[in-house]
């Protein structure tokens, strides 16, 4: 049987995150919700993070701006506050692994996801670093995501789609998108497979975090 584990990036979004987590609960599917800090920040999405974590959803960190990958910026200054002001601000909603998604830049795997600075940050901070293995493009391209999202999960055992909960991006067409999966027989899962996992609790997971860290 195939498996999906949904991952929902740059929210939270007011009017968009509560909408797909209807959408969710109806079907008894729980997914994890990788939080922009600035948006976080706000009380309107503390509010929906809060009902997301109330829901079951795992909350995981997403940087504080989303607005250089990490990568691309090598001073430790940078680092600290994009992982660390965003984990602040998640505090007791984080899940207990302290998940974090660094800014992929479009879904590219490269040096460019993380500098030196944020690999060594995180390492002390006992994070685990969660990629992905199916970004379809919904922000982008709203008329052929679904179609590549289920072509990467058909293709695959055990598939973490990284979607997006803002404007214009996967809420009018996840129902669909959920339809099609279900036609296929899938297993939905909240955990992830270790292939997306690079670190766990501060420690390397895989031989890949050597390939997105910036030299």
């Amino acid at each position: 049987m195939r498996r999906v584990t949904l991952t929902f990036d740059n929210g939270p979004t007011p009017g968009i995150t509560e909408q797909v987590l209807e959408i969710l609960s109806a079907r008894h599917i729980h997914a994890t919700f990788f939080l922009i800090g600035d948006k976080l920040a706000l009380p309107s999405g503390r509010r929906a993070a809060l009902r997301a974590h109330s829901e079951g959803h795992w909350i995981g960190n997403h940087t504080m701006t989303h607005s250089v990958p990490l990568g691309e910026q090598s001073e430790a200054e940078y680092a600290r506050r994009e992982i660390e002001a965003a984990q602040e601000l998640i505090g007791d909603l984080s899940h207990k692994d302290k998940l974090f998604r660094p800014m992929g830049g479009g879904g590219r795997i490269g040096p460019h996801l993380l500098s030196p600075a944020a690999l060594k940050l995180l390492c002390a901070g006992e994070y685990t670093c969660v990629l992905w293995s199916s970004v379809p493009g919904d922000w982008k391209d709203p008329a052929e995501w679904v179609e590549r999202g289920v072509a990467d999960v058909a293709a695959g055992d055990w598939t973490v789609v990284a979607i997006h909960d803002v404007e214009n991006g996967a809420l009018a067409r996840l129902p669909e998108f959920l339809d099609r999966l279900e036609a296929l027989g899938v297993e939905f899962r909240q955990d992830f497979p270790e292939d997306v996992v690079v670190m766990k609790r501060g420690e390397p997971a895989s031989a890949l975090l050597a390939q997105i860290v910036a030299q």
